[in-house]
């Protein structure tokens, strides 16, 4: 065979390796999608799980959000943490216009029995401790009201992926920009402000299933031995009682992580190296 007609045919077959390699490889990703889609699902699933119980009316939770965030941010296998917000209704009985609601000053005074003055110095605290973390509260334009339609809100918004999302606006607007979260209007607002359609906040808003879910985060907080909110259950084998620092959050989380990967032994430990990833991309 003459050397032309050689040559010829080793382009062609090196032309064949080449796409095997790289184009070739993306067609049978594309055959199997459904496989490897499922795959990557298992992968993601890896994660160990992280339970927030929490009302968005609550001080504390909005500082303990914060903490946990800042502790989160400094966990370097953050990306193999899957967090998980639950509801947990503070006072149900409180009703959506309640006396005082423009005063939450001289509400919680009277709810508890204590001074005017002994009241907006406990708020005074409460803020420098939300300054700390990086929060604005402005108490003074706090409208008091019954949480359960914001806890509707944020039930509806977890399946699709944005609770956390509805967790943050519904802390800021009630803490920081004095929302009235009683009224649909302005729940549509925040709703729309994280994604969802009016008819979405509707939903949330007169559905059963959500109010029911409510009660089952409640229920299932108070078996798990939960006095008060913000409660943070790890791998449902420790807890976090309350708006701990960033630092001791940090503690308990390194622990957690490392008897949880004992148990997970199929994540890698990988060292890294000079590597060429499909499309010709070398690194070193």
């Amino acid at each position: 065979m003459p050397n032309k007609t050689l040559a010829v045919i080793a382009v062609f077959l090196l032309t064949l390796i080449v796409v095997d390699l790289f184009g070739g490889r993306r067609t049978i990703t594309g055959i199997n999608q459904k496989k490897d889609n499922n795959t990557v699902k298992k992968e993601t699933q890896k994660k160990m799980k992280i339970e927030i119980w929490s009302d968005v009316m609550c001080p504390f939770c909005y500082i303990g959000k914060r903490n946990f965030e800042a502790a989160l941010a400094q966990f370097p296998d953050r990306e193999n943490i899957a967090v998980e917000w639950k509801s947990f209704q503070l006072d149900p009985t409180i009703p959506e216009v309640p006396q005082h609601q423009g005063n939450i000053y001289q509400f919680v005074a009277a709810r508890k029995g204590i001074s005017y003055e002994r009241s907006v110095g406990m708020h005074e605290q409460v803020a420098r401790m939300a300054k700390d973390a990086g929060l604005e509260y402005h108490f003074d334009k706090t409208l008091v009201t019954n949480s359960l339609k914001a806890h509707r809100l944020i039930q509806f918004a977890k399946p699709k992926g944005l609770g956390e999302y509805a967790e943050e606006r519904l802390f800021y607007a009630y803490f920081t920009e004095g929302k009235d979260l009683s009224d649909d209007a302005v729940l549509t607002e925040l709703g729309n402000d994280i994604g969802l359609t009016n008819a979405d906040v509707k939903e949330a808003l007169t559905n059963p299933a959500f109010q029911h879910q409510i009660e089952a985060d409640g229920a299932e907080a108070n078996s798990l031995g939960a006095k008060g909110v913000p409660f943070f259950v790890i791998d449902r084998k420790y807890a976090i009682a309350g708006a701990q620092s960033g630092a001791e959050m940090l503690k308990v989380l390194q622990t957690a992580y490392t008897e949880w990967k004992k148990g997970n032994p199929a994540l890698l430990q990988v060292t890294e190296g000079a590597t060429c990833t499909p499309g010709n991309e070398c690194t070193h």
